[in-house]
Parts: structure tokens; C-alpha cells; sequence
């Protein structure tokens, strides 16, 4: 199975007076490069998912953010029955105190009282931590289940397009081995013509030296060993894709490889019809090696 590593995924939840949003991308690194980005109050969970991630992911740039929200809770505050005894004692200390030295005060009002410190008692909405955290904890899976759905999904896209490359490669790399054979009678004319200019000027010259030379000649005309090599390596990345491990970083050697070929193919073509295929070949290998720097 071929895997992209460019996916999204999102999700909200809930828990009491606690709410979250999740947010996953992915895209391409040589590597498994993870930023995890936990907010105030989840202690406990980034180790929990990087383990879950490390897991599932061998390759790419992941990044995961987490929004904690708390609500206050409407209503969710209480008088301290104990603290209000002891404040309306005092308040009716200080009239009777006051009438006795001949002051009068104003009649404190219900807000009056309930404004002093102690008398109303604000609600934390504290959910549990521990509850909060079980939480988040069992919405790891099915965050990592569509973001790994989603890799799956553009990995399929990105076989279809990288197996209707290697076809290209293929039909390209037979086109070459049959220039190649039309061009035999012109290399053969090549290498008389280069044996009859250094027969003309080989009066000094050792016979060993001379039959170097042409053999160098010969070999640096031979494209059989690239063409060779490039079917190897079709035959290579095609089961790569097939396979069920990553493959991305031996499909990004195999394009270098490919790239190799064709540019010593070209070098030895030596004939139009057999360079314009080369040049073909480099076109198709370099668009292919784009889509592979996105597979896992």
C-alpha cells in the first residue's frame, strides 16, 4: 500500500464545560519530523500521542495543535450560609452601635450584603482533570484514523500516477533498445571510419594501444547495459509500489538511478531518433520523481 504524506484531519469534542478542537496536517520531510502544540491544562497527552503517531508514521512533517475551551457554567455560584451569618451579625453590631452614639446609617441592601468578600462563592467548573484527560486520550484514535485514512487515499492517487510513469518508462525504454538496433549499421560505419583515420596515422603506434582505443570507442557507443538497467529498475519500482512497507525513500533512490540512465543513454546516443528518446525518458523520469517526494 502506497501511502502519501500530505493529509488533514480535524475534530471537536466535549466534556462537561470543557470543549476541544484538533487539528493534524502532514506534509513531505526526509524523515518523521513531529510538532506537537498542547495547551495549558493537558498535561499527559502529547506523550500518549507521539507514541500512537511513532506507531503508524514513518515518514513526514506532522503537525498537531489542541484548543482547550471552558465555559463558565450559567448559575453556578453559591452562598457560604456561615460567612453570611457572620456578615449580617456584624452589620447588626455596627447599627446598634452606631444608634447608640446618636449616628445614623442607611439600611444596607440584599447586593450590599452578597458584594462582601466570602458571602458568594464562584463555581470553578472544574470537570476533573483526570476526566478531561480520559477524554482527549480516546479521541487520539479516531483523530489518527481519519488522518491516516486520508494518507491512505492520496497514496492510492499517487500509485495510480507513479505506475502509469513507470508504464511510460517502460514502453520508452523498449522504444530505445530498438533505436538502438536501427542504429547499429551507422555505429558500425562510426567505428570503421575512426579504425581507417587511426590506420592512416599508425605507422608509430603500438597494435595493443590501437585496439585500446577502439575498444573504448565500441563501449562508449553501447547503450545495451543502460537500457539493461532501466528495466531492472521498473521491474524494481513496481514492486515497491506494490509492497506493504514505505517505500518512499527507495523509490526516491530508484528516480536517481533512472535519472542516471537516461542522462548516459543520451550521452552514447550517437543518433537523433535514440536521443529524442532519451530526452523523452529524462521528461517522464523527472515528473515521476515529483510525485514520489510525496510518497511515505
Amino acid at each position: 500500500m502506497t501511502n502519501s504524506m500530505t493529509a488533514f484531519a480535524s475534530r471537536t469534542g466535549n466534556h462537561g464545560a470543557t470543549s476541544w478542537s484538533w487539528e493534524m496536517r502532514g506534509v513531505n520531510a526526509r524523515g518523521l519530523d513531529l510538532r506537537i502544540r498542547m495547551p495549558e491544562g493537558a498535561d499527559g497527552i502529547e506523550p500518549v500521542l507521539r507514541t500512537a503517531l511513532t506507531k503508524v508514521l514513518a515518514r513526514g512533517n506532522v503537525t498537531v495543535n489542541l484548543r482547550l475551551q471552558r465555559e463558565n457554567a450559567a448559575g453556578d455560584v453559591t452562598v457560604d450560609a456561615a460567612q453570611l451569618d457572620g456578615m449580617l451579625k456584624a452589620l447588626d453590631m455596627v447599627q446598634e452601635r452606631a444608634f447608640a452614639m446618636g449616628v445614623t446609617l442607611g439600611q444596607p441592601t440584599a447586593a450590599d450584603v452578597l458584594n462582601q468578600r466570602g458571602v458568594l462563592i464562584a463555581g470553578t467548573n472544574d470537570d476533573g482533570a483526570e476526566a478531561v484527560k480520559a477524554a482527549l486520550t480516546d479521541d487520539i484514535a479516531p483523530l489518527m484514523a481519519e488522518f491516516v485514512a486520508m494518507r491512505a487515499h492520496e497514496g492510492a492517487a499517487l500509485e495510480t500516477v507513479i505506475a502509469d510513469q513507470l508504464d511510460q518508462i517502460a514502453a520508452l525504454t523498449e522504444a530505445a533498445a530498438d533505436a538502438a538496433k536501427a542504429r547499429a549499421p551507422q555505429v558500425r560505419d562510426n567505428l570503421k571510419d575512426a579504425l581507417r583515420r587511426v590506420m592512416e596515422d599508425a605507422a608509430d603506434m603500438d597494435m595493443g594501444r590501437i585496439a585500446q582505443e577502439l575498444a573504448i570507442l565500441a563501449v562508449k557507443s553501447d547503450v545495451t547495459e543502460e537500457i539493461d538497467r532501466l528495466k531492472a529498475h521498473v521491474v524494481a519500482a513496481r514492486g515497491l509500489l506494490g509492497g506493504e512497507k514505505p517505500a518512499g525513500r527507495k523509490l526516491d533512490f530508484l528516480a536517481q538511478e533512472f535519472n542516471r540512465e537516461a542522462n548516459t543513454l543520451c550521452a552514447k546516443a550517437q543518433a537523433a531518433p535514440l536521443t529524442a528518446i532519451g530526452l523523452d525518458l529524462k521528461a517522464v523520469i523527472d515528473q515521476m520523481r515529483e510525485q514520489i517526494q510525496n510518497v511515505e
